[in-house]
């Protein structure tokens, strides 16, 4: 190992600190970037590769060893003036010219150091300290003891590396491939008694180090390091191949490590990160995506050398390591050539999704397209793989000889990540991150599940209950289910003790500001071992070949003694274990992996919960962190991400009516076929453009892998809620994000990925939506549930799940006691919750079922404008015969729930239909203002919300009716006949409301104002009639006749209103002046609003059917004969009427008072009240009342 020359070569020295400190002297001479590409390039020589761009092309002689010296010396002087004050070179040694020895890294046992740092005496075996310069020449050492004391030349022991070697006091040179005896003609080392004297050339290693000490300041200017140092280490790997054969890259950090100051290395390692980020974050987009692929290659040969992957994982990767994961979209097509890549385009040419119609061309383009978008995704995973290389490397726990294991820095990084910087880093990042994660978590989840095959299998991953109370993970603010943390763990303590082992710390409960946990925190902190403070800090360098800074040297002098011993943290009692919340930077792998029985993350295991392994602890806070990072930002972009995919839709028809405008554009007018033909090319050409740029995005974020990532995820959250669940009241402490992460994950999976990626598909796909179903329906009621927002999102999701049939079929395939409890959820009372969310899920449960309730598009709306394909559509109807089974048992069984929901329906009826009828008026009167006048576009909305959510109360009564309709005409039942007289009452107003002549509502939908494009006759109208046809039709005789007499009693029933639904009402007086016109079709624009039809149920056949027809005329039929008979029936004497309603005969007295009236005042006034009408006595009961006979 040791140079041949003849004679002594002459190494010039020079010391160099940063030139940023004033304490440090300045380095002369240029920088040169050919100096120091030309150094690398000769020091690591690798001939079968070739040279990067950017080496020397300069012929010359290569230059030795030992001329190497005044090589140097000559271009780093290039002109400056020579100093006087240079210092001097030292014969024999390389180095500093104060030799010390490192004592506070470069040691090894128990052993004390001089005061002056020259001398070290062991007191325990094998006992190692190493010097901060070499001596080769001239040079004495003295050696207590011989025998056992040896010189090397080394970075770690003796012959670990092939630069390693030691001389010993038996004159035998020891190397790690042979062990030899040196003799006088290579004489290195002459003994003199115990004193040892050093001659000969120095070594390659020694020389190593003394180009480095001019070079390693070069290392640290980012211009260099990106420029040439980047650049040398890409050429080593442009042969390709993988990067364990390229070990040269390796070595070089080894060298940087050993060689350099730590403040150079740092420096110039984060210099490099910085410089690739860059490089991979700007590089251009190209088919085969090579540029990435080596940039990421280089970034895997740099993670693979541990000490730089640890100091890059604790100072520099964070926040910017999400940059490498990414893959970014092309926005010019043709400069990322997927043109060539993707030569035909396809998009699809029919829009109705019951088509299945496909013309051979169309099939053949598509085939074509997809194979193209084949050969992109097959590109794309090349660079996904090498990210997922990336991420492997930090996770990796088994590194622990240098200090803390990556996994533990990344876990810690990442936490702080999510804390500080999700919600700002760009969506776009993050998906993919998360994607490259969740790869790179169940490749590690699946190892540990074969090494020990007790554990769960990732596919069964899920994240346990303990970890949201026992204060090992940090969820800093985020929201808990049962509501404030601090609020849980002082309402939930006991709980926490009796069922999970817990005791929270006193101090921690009572804390009543922060700034006094932060000062408990920093109390307990000192007793925890050192390595456990500091998280992510430098690790620690020996720097025993390089020049010693000022710094470091009063650091030397101001220790004697140094121990390898460290304090043993105190295990906890098995009983109760008092646990607080630890900060992300307190936490040591201890605290994450537990030992010795302390469980770690799994501390405080409920009793409900299995005690089997999981998995590795750390790999379950990864997971949860995976699930928080979905909620964060993932999800929006998911959804921000179909935009391109409606562009490309709403081109399509673009085109195609462009095309068929073509085809019907006449030959006289060249000049309007010129203008479509251009139209035609512009949407063709931006068709082109979307259709390429959507298979990047469909192979990136929207593929099949990419929907199984999503579609774990959705299982995890949902055998996690299940977990937690069964911990009983310890369900509050678990976070809201895990219920919003199972809803907007299933509702990713139906509503953005491509229709080729069927959920069908997925593997048991009916049993995770089963299990997502019984979430929903025990959840969105649930006591321990707090927060409104998220009850609000239960309730709409449970909405939407009962909308399609595959999913409510989910919701009937739950336990019978899940699904009756269900419905005794959604029949609760009204008052004092969100109703209308409850109301929508009733209505969407009887949709298909009721009287003309089967349209998928408002039929008002297919006759005005049957040409816009743009109305609005509903989901086809998809009625659950099952639950409305359940929902008629649990009325008929539990009258006073009936009464309540029902009383509560009729209420919010009333007040719905109130507020319509008030805002039509406002926006009639601004509609009728001389002045020109814009009705506020939230009026509107409003207003079609309430007629919406009226319309939607009727359809629930009617199912109501239905279903149980004893519930009004079986009047042995306390409050049936309050009911029914409660519903005539609101029907009739809502007919004559409704039917009225030229009334208010017919002169503000003859408006056509946009947004109440849902208010017409239709819908409110057939939902009423739906409720009149089952009491006064389909009931038998006795309910009929009972239906019939509260209808006609009631002093709002008004025959012609009945008759207006067959469109055979009388007209108004005021109509009456106006001449009679044809009829006119009320889809006819031309109809003005005065000639308009009248409203009739014959006019929607293909929406109601002839049966339904036929009652709706037997009905009126009964009606008129009825009321008939009423009008010829003796009248009531105004005596004998009620006094409140004058519209009933009296019919009861008040106890004690006495007064009267009839039933259904008394009742319904009762039910808010219990003083009397008249003179505020206090009620104690109601009697019949039956007036007796006068005598003749």
């Amino acid at each position: 190992m040791s140079s041949k020359g003849g004679g002594s070569t002459a190494l010039t020295l020079r010391n160099y600190r940063l030139a940023s400190d004033t304490d440090k002297p300045k380095v002369t001479g240029l920088v040169n970037e050919k100096l120091l590409s030309d150094y690398l390039h000769h020091v690591f020589p690798a001939s079968h590769l070739p040279r990067p761009p950017l080496a020397s092309l300069s012929l010359r002689k290569p230059l030795g060893f030992q001329d190497l010296g005044a090589h140097l010396e000559r271009l780093l002087t290039e002109g400056e003036p020579t100093e006087d004050t240079r210092d001097q070179p030292v014969d024999g040694c390389l180095g500093p010219l104060t030799v010390v020895l490192d004592h506070t890294s470069g040691f090894e046992g128990l052993l004390f150091v001089d005061d002056d740092l020259l001398g070290v005496i062991g007191h325990s075996n094998f006992s190692s300290i190493r010097a901060t310069t070499c001596v080769y020449r001239g040079k004495s050492i003295l050696m207590s003891r011989p025998p056992l004391s040896s010189l090397r030349w080394c970075t770690e022991g003796v012959g670990d590396t092939p630069d390693s070697y030691a001389y010993d006091g038996n004159r035998v040179r020891k190397w790690n491939v042979t062990t030899t005896n040196y003799g006088k003609e290579e004489k290195v080392l002459e003994k003199d008694s115990a004193c040892w004297s050093l001659h000969g050339e120095p070594t390659t290693l020694v020389t190593l180090a003394h180009i480095f000490n001019y070079f390693a300041p070069l290392m640290c200017k980012v211009y260099l390091v990106e420029d040439v140092l980047m650049n040398f280490l890409l050429g080593i790997l442009e042969g390709g191949g993988s990067v364990d054969e390229h070990p040269l890259i390796q070595q070089l950090l080894d060298l940087f490590w050993l060689l350099m100051e730590d403040y150079e290395v740092n420096e110039c390692l984060k210099q490099l990160m910085m410089s690739l980020l860059r490089a991979y974050r700007f590089s251009p987009i190209i088919p085969d995506l090579g540029f990435q692929i080596h940039y990421l290659r280089l970034t895997t040969a740099i993670l693979r050398h541990e000490k730089s992957r640890k100091y890059l994982l604790s100072n520099v990767l964070y926040p910017f390591i999400v940059v490498f994961f990414y893959i970014k979209t092309p926005l010019r097509v043709k400069e990322a050539g997927l043109e060539e890549l993707i030569p035909t385009t396809w998009w699809p040419t029919r829009f109705d999704k019951e088509s299945k119609d496909e013309s051979a061309e169309e099939r053949l383009r598509r085939r074509a397209y997809e194979r193209g978008c084949q050969r992109l995704k097959k590109r794309i995973e090349v660079v996904e793989e090498l990210q997922v290389q990336i991420l492997k490397l930090m996770l990796n726990n088994k590194d622990k000889g240098t200090g803390e294991a990556s996994r533990y820095i990344f876990l810690n990084k990442f936490r702080k990540f999510l804390q500080e910087n999700a919600t700002l880093c760009p969506p776009e990042y993050m998906v993919c991150f998360l994607h490259r994660l969740i790869t790179a978590v169940r490749s590690y989840w699946d190892e540990g599940k074969m090494r020990n095959p007790g554990c769960v299998s990732s596919d069964e991953a899920y994240v346990p209950p303990q970890l949201f109370y026992n204060g090992k993970v940090d969820y800093f603010d985020l929201q808990r289910l049962g509501g404030l943390l601090s609020h849980l763990k002082k309402t939930l303590k006991d709980d926490l003790a009796s069922k999970a082992n817990i005791l929270m710390d006193p101090a921690e409960i009572q804390a009543t500001s922060m700034d006094d946990l932060d000062e408990e925190e920093e109390s307990g902190s000192a007793q925890r071992p050192f390595g456990a403070v500091a998280m992510g800090g430098a690790l620690a360098r020996p720097s025993w070949l390089s020049s010693p800074t000022l710094g470091r040297a009063n650091r030397f002098l101001s220790t004697a003694a140094v121990s390898l011993m460290t304090p043993r943290r105190p295990l906890a009692p098995p009983e109760k274990v008092k646990v607080r919340t630890l900060a992300v930077e307190q936490r040591t792998e201890e605290d994450i992996e537990g030992s010795h029985g302390n469980d770690g993350l799994l501390l405080g295991r409920p009793l409900e919960e299995p005690d089997h392994p999981i998995t590795e602890k750390s790999l379950l806070e990864i997971l949860d962190g995976i699930v928080m990072m979905y909620n964060l930002s993932v999800h929006q972009q998911l959804g921000k991400m179909v935009v391109v995919s409606d562009d490309v839709h709403e081109y399509a028809v673009a085109l195609k009516d462009t095309e068929e405008k073509i085809a019907r554009c006449p030959a006289r007018r060249p000049d309007i076929l010129e203008e479509l033909q251009k139209s035609q090319k512009v949407f063709a050409e931006k068709l082109n453009h979307l259709s390429r740029r959507l298979a990047w995005i469909n192979a990136t974020i929207y593929c099949k892998d990419k929907m199984l990532d999503v579609y774990w995820l959705l299982r995890v959250c949902i055998l996690t809620i299940q977990h937690a669940d069964n911990t009983g009241t310890l369900f509050a402490f678990a976070p809201e994000f895990y219920l919003n992460v199972a809803m907007n994950s299933y509702s990713s999976l139906k509503n953005y990925f491509s229709p080729s990626n069927c959920m069908d598909q997925l593997p048991g796909y009916e049993d995770t939506l089963t299990q997502l179903a019984a979430i929903l329906a025990k959840h969105f009621a649930d006591p321990r549930i707090v927060g409104t927002d998220i009850k609000d999102s239960l309730m709409q999701a449970l909405a939407s799940y009962v909308c399609y049939p595959q999913s409510l079929r989910a919701v009937e395939r739950i336990p019978e006691e899940q699904r009756v409890s269900m419905m005794r959820n959604l029949l609760a009372p009204y008052e004092q919750r969100p109703w209308a969310q409850t109301n929508w899920i009733l209505v969407r449960l009887w949709r298909g079922c009721g009287f003309g309730y089967r349209y998928t598009r408002l039929p008002h709306l297919l006759k005005t404008k049957p040409e816009d394909t743009n109305l609005p559509s509903l989901q086809k109807p998809c009625p659950s015969l099952l639950l409305q089974r359940h929902m008629a048992e649990l009325l008929s069984l539990d009258k006073d729930m009936a009464a309540s929901f029902l009383n509560s329906v009729l209420n919010q009826l009333n007040w719905a239909f109130s507020e319509f009828i008030g805002m039509i008026q406002e926006i009639q009167q601004a509609a009728e203002r001389p002045e020109r006048n814009f009705v506020d576009t939230r009026q509107l909305k409003v207003c079609a919300t309430c007629f919406d959510l009226s319309v939607s109360l009727l359809r629930v009564l009617e199912m109501t009716v239905t279903l149980v309709p004893q519930i009004f005409l079986d009047w042995t039942r306390p409050s049936a006949e309050l009911l029914l007289r409660r519903l005539a009452q609101l029907l009739n107003q809502v007919l004559n409301r409704v039917t009225a002549e030229r009334n208010l509502f017919d002169r503000v939908v003859n408006l056509r104002l946009p947004g109440l494009e849902s208010v017409d006759h239709y819908p409110i109208l057939v939902a009423v009639t739906g409720i009149l046809v089952r009491i006064l039709v389909d009931c038998e005789r006795q309910g009929v006749s009972r239906a019939a007499s509260v209808l006609l009693s009631d002093p709002c029933f008004q025959l012609h209103s009945i008759q207006h639904l067959l469109g055979e009402g009388e007209t108004s007086p005021a109509a009456a002046v106006l001449p009679q016109t044809p009829a006119v079709h009320p889809g006819d624009p031309a109809a003005a609003p005065a000639e308009r039809k009248h409203f009739s149920l014959h006019a929607y056949t293909d929406y109601i059917h002839e049966e339904e027809e036929q009652k709706v005329e037997q009905m009126l039929a009964f009606l008129t004969i009825e009321s008939k008979q009423a009008a010829a029936s003796t009248p009531t004497s105004e005596e004998d009427l009620c006094p409140i309603c004058y519209a009933h005969s009296i019919s009861a007295v008040f106890k004690p008072c006495s007064h009267k009236s009839c039933k259904a005042c008394i009742n319904q006034h009762l039910m808010n009240n219990k003083d009397c009408f008249f003179c505020k006595a206090t009620i104690t009961g109601v009697e019949d009342y039956s007036k007796k006979p006068t005598a003749s």
